[in-house]
C-alpha cells in the first residue's frame, strides 16, 4: 500500500531571534544572535549568566490573566506558536473534522519553573503553600492538553519527551499518524521554558554550558575549535502537517513535504554521544530510506550542532558515516549559534528554519565559527549565509539518553518527490 503523503501547510514560532516567521528569518539569515545576559532572574545566583530568551512576550495579552495563573511559561509558548501555525495554515476545526485533527506537543524538561516554585512553597509554608493549580501546571503533557483545548482538536493529543530530540520525534510521529490514516491533519510542536536557576545550575555542574559570560553573543560557537559548551534557550515551534489531498482540496498553501523520518538509540551513556556517531548515522540512514532518496539529494543539513566539544565532533563523524564523501558537498549550519540550545524545542524551531531555507534558497550561517576544529571539517557555512538552490533538507536532533531523531523535508511537487 502506497504511503499517504504528508505536506506542511502552517508554521508558528517563538524564539530568541523573533516571535514570528518573518522576524526569525530576517534575523537568522542575517546571522543575528538572540543570545544575551539573562533578564528573567538574578543571574548572579548561578555561574552562567547568558541565555537565548524569548523577548517581548505578553502572556496576558495571549491568554488573559486567569489563564496565565493556571499555566506555566512553557505552555504559554506552545499556545502562541500553535495558534500562529493554525492561522498561517488557514485550517478550520469544525464539528465534522475535529476528531481527524490532533496535536503532539513535546517538551524535554516541561514546567520546571512551576515545579521549582511549588517545591519552594512546600518547604517554606508546608502543604497549604501548594497551589491547587500546581499539578495541572507541572504535568509535562500540560502543553499538549492546553493546545488541544485552545484549538478544539479532538484527535490524538499527547506529549513526547526525548530530551533534545523531542521536536523531531514530534514531527516524525505526527507524520506517521497521518500516513496510517488516523488523522487528516496534525500539529507537530515542541516547547521549552527552562531558563531557570535550577536548570542552569544543573547543566553548569555537569560542565555542559559555555563559560563566556563576558561575551554572551559569542558564547555559542558550534564546530569552532574554541567552543566550550552550549547556551540554553527557550521558545516553541509548530508545524501544521496535512495529508496531501486534504491540503490540495482546500486550496492550502504548501511549504513543503515531510519525506523521511528516522530514529535510533545510542544505548551508550546518559549524556554523552557515541564518539563514532554510529547511532546518529543510522537515524540519518533510516530517514533517507524512508524518504526513498540518497545522500546526493540532500542540499542542506540543519545540524544539531550544540557547541559542546563532544557533540560537534560526534555529529561530524555521524554525517560522514551516513553520507560518505557526499557529506563534503552538502551545505550545513547550526542555527544554535544564534538561538542557543532550546533543548526539547530545538528540533521544532529548526524545522521551521530548514523550511525557510528551502523557501528562500538560502543557507543560514553558523556564526562565531572563527577557528574551525580540524575534527569538524565539513562545510559549516561559517559566519555568513550563502545563496544556494535548496530542494531537500535534513534536520538532525540528538538528546540525552541516546535519542537520535532525523527528519527530511523537501519542496512539494504534485507528481512526486524531488
Amino acid at each position: 500500500m502506497e504511503k499517504r503523503r504528508v505536506v506542511i501547510t502552517g508554521l508558528g514560532i517563538l524564539s530568541p531571534v523573533g516571535n514570528s516567521v518573518d522576524e526569525v528569518w530576517q534575523n537568522i539569515s542575517a546571522g543575528k544572535t538572540g543570545i544575551d545576559t539573562i533578564t528573567q532572574f538574578d543571574y548572579t545566583t548561578v555561574q552562567n549568566h547568558m541565555a537565548g530568551e524569548v523577548k517581548n512576550f505578553d502572556a496576558e495579552a495571549l491568554l488573559g490573566r486567569k489563564e496565565v495563573r493556571r499555566t506555566d511559561r512553557v505552555t504559554q509558548f506552545a499556545v502562541a506558536a500553535c495558534r500562529q501555525a493554525m492561522e498561517d495554515s488557514g485550517l478550520e476545526v469544525t464539528e465534522e473534522n475535529r476528531f481527524k485533527i490532533g496535536c503532539i506537543v513535546g517538551s524535554g524538561i516541561g514546567s520546571i519553573m512551576s515545579f521549582a516554585e511549588t517545591v519552594l512553597n512546600l518547604n517554606e509554608k508546608g502543604h497549604r503553600g501548594v497551589s491547587p493549580l500546581a499539578i495541572p501546571r507541572i504535568l509535562i503533557d500540560s502543553s499538549s492538553g492546553k493546545v488541544s483545548m485552545d484549538l478544539g482538536l479532538m484527535g490524538p493529543n499527547f506529549c513526547i519527551t526525548t530530551a533534545c530530540a523531542t521536536g523531531n520525534n514530534a514531527i516524525g510521529e505526527a507524520t506517521e499518524i497521518i500516513r496510517r490514516g488516523q488523522c487528516d491533519a496534525m500539529l507537530a510542536a515542541a516547547t521549552e521554558a527552562a531558563v531557570a536557576p535550577l536548570t542552569i545550575a544543573g547543566f553548569n555542574n555537569m560542565k555542559a554550558l559555555s563559560k563566556r559570560n563576558d561575551e554572551p553573543q559569542k558564547a555559542s560557537r558550534p564546530f569552532d575549535l574554541d567552543r566550550d559548551g552550549f547556551v540554553p534557550g527557550e521558545g516553541s515551534g509548530c508545524l501544521v502537517l496535512e495529508e496531501m489531498h486534504h491540503a490540495l482540496e482546500r486550496g492550502a498553501k504548501i511549504y513543503g513535504e515531510v519525506l523521511g523520518y528516522g530514529h535510533t538509540s545510542d544505548a551508550y551513556h546518559p549524556t554523552a554521544p557515541m564518539a563514532t556517531g554510529e547511532g546518529a548515522a543510522q537515524a540519518m540512514l533510516y530517514a533517507l530510506e524512508d524518504a526513498e532518496i540518497t545522500a546526493a539529494d540532500i542540499d542542506y543539513i540543519n545540524a544539531h550542532g550544540t557547541s559542546t566539544p563532544l557533540n560537534d565532533s560526534a555529529e561530524t563523524n555521524a554525517m560522514k558515516r551516513a553520507l560518505g564523501e557526499q557529506a563534503y558537498n552538502i551545505s550545513i549550519s547550526s542555527t544554535k549559534s544564534m538561538t542557543g540550545h532550546l533543548l526539547g524545542a530545538a528540533g521544532a524551531i529548526e524545522a521551521v528554519f530548514s523550511i525557510l531555507a528551502m523557501q528562500n534558497n538560502f543557507i543560514p550561517p553558523t556564526i562565531n565559527l572563527d577557528t574551525p576544529d580540524p575534527a569538524c571539517d565539513l562545510n559549516y557555512t561559517p559566519n555568513e549565509g550563502v545563496e544556494r538552490e535548496v530542494n531537500v533538507v535534513m534536520s538532525n536532533a540528538f538528546g540525552f539518553g541516546g535519542h537520535n531523531a532525523v527528519v527530511i523535508m523537501s519542496r512539494f511537487t504534485h507528481n512526486g518527490k524531488q
